[in-house]
């Protein structure tokens, strides 16, 4: 699981070709390290499709504004620089898998801009 530490990294990752499961935590949150292990999974069962990433709330709060987290952990999942889903709370790995799947198959064309909240 990759760490982004800064805005530049970030900009990085999602200008890539491959789909994001972007992970909001933070050190000292119980739900957080729960959902950890099952995020690791997905990013080992599925790394050849997506890339799972993780922001520290507490170190990069300008990330987490701009994605209008509000309790943790919060998940993203991006796709062509779009938000297309996006959950709170701890899930449990069959769940995760299901909306991983279901991020992989959309067919959505690359955006200009990121849109972080879908309408």
């Amino acid at each position: 699981m990759k760490t982004i530490s800064n805005n530049t990294e970030f900009e990085q990752l999602i200008a890539g070709k491959k789909p994001v499961v972007l992970d909001f935590y933070a050190d000292w949150c119980g739900p957080c390290k729960a959902l950890l292990p099952v995020l690791e999974a997905a990013g080992n069962d599925y790394a050849e499709n997506i890339v799972v990433a993780k922001i520290n709330v507490d170190q990069n709060p300008d990330l987490a504004a701009k994605f209008g987290v509000r309790s943790i952990p919060a998940v993203f999942l991006l796709k062509n620089g779009a938000v297309v889903d996006q959950f709170t709370g701890v899930q449990g790995r069959t769940e995760v898998n299901k909306r991983i799947d279901q991020l992989i198959s959309l067919d959505i064309e690359k955006t200009s801009k990121l849109n972080i909240m879908p309408s």
